[in-house]
Order: C-alpha cells, then structure tokens, then sequence
C-alpha cells in the first residue's frame, strides 16, 4: 500500500510532518509492502502550480494519507478518490507510520465524511484567533 505524509522536505524516514497539509513543500510517499520511498514536490495551486494536492497524490497511486490535521473539503475529495485519510500525525515520517501502523492514527474520512457527507463537528476548528472585534486601544475609538 502506497502511504503519502505530507513533509517539510527531503530526508525521507527523518523528515518532519509538515502541520499544513495544502501547504507542504513535499510530500513523502512510501510502499509499505516494498518498503521504497518516494518523496514528490508539492506542485499544487496552493503553491503556484496546478491542480490539487489529492490529485497529485492520486496519479502517484497513493492509497492512504497521514495529516496532523485536514479540512473536510480535503477529506471528501481524498474520500471521492478512495484515499483513507488520517489525522494525528506528528514527530517525523518514520514516528507517524509507526503510529498509523499500530493503528493509533484515527480515520478522518469513515463516519464523518464517506458516509454521511456532513460536516458540522468540523467547523470550530476554522475560526482559531478570528475574534479580535472588541478590543480597544487607548484613544483609537472609531464607531
């Protein structure tokens, strides 16, 4: 089985888990059956390229994907193209497969996306240090 992590760069197994998926400068994808590595750019519009990141990683045959965390867009799409997607991925790539291997990595795409395509548990976590509306500054009152 194909597994892509998305990485901060090219040290393959010692690499560091990138904490933004979308925004990953590469992606380190490994055969778990093989044990080969690969580790691909990130050649996505979200860095000035084309296409998607779960279109990339799904014309390089990838099966599963391992996030520190993922939006739900992200989920549906990986999901639509039969990729498992899992969160809780940290530490470098060898920590996290090792994780997901004793199955310590939950399944973002199962219950909340796959099956029921709804997505409102996930909407707290896009609004982290948006409200700074009250706050006043000394003689900066402006109404």
């Amino acid at each position: 089985m194909k597994v892509a992590i998305p990485t901060e760069g090219k040290k393959g197994m010692d690499e560091q888990v990138s904490q933004h998926f979308g925004r990953a400068p590469t992606y380190t994808i490994v055969d778990t059956e093989s044990g080969a590595l690969e580790v691909v750019e990130n050649t996505s519009e979200h860095m000035g390229g084309t296409g998607l990141p779960p279109e990339l990683l799904h014309a390089h045959g990838v099966e599963a994907i391992l996030c520190t965390n993922l939006g739900h867009r992200a989920v549906e799409m990986f999901c639509s193209m039969g990729i498992t997607a899992y969160i809780g991925a940290h530490g470098t790539v060898a920590t996290t497969l090792g994780l997901w291997k004793e199955k310590k990595l939950e399944a973002a795409s199962e219950e909340s996306s796959c099956k029921e395509g709804r997505h409102e548990h996930n909407a707290e976590q896009h609004h982290s240090g948006a409200e700074h509306t009250h706050e006043h500054h000394g003689n900066h009152q402006h109404h």
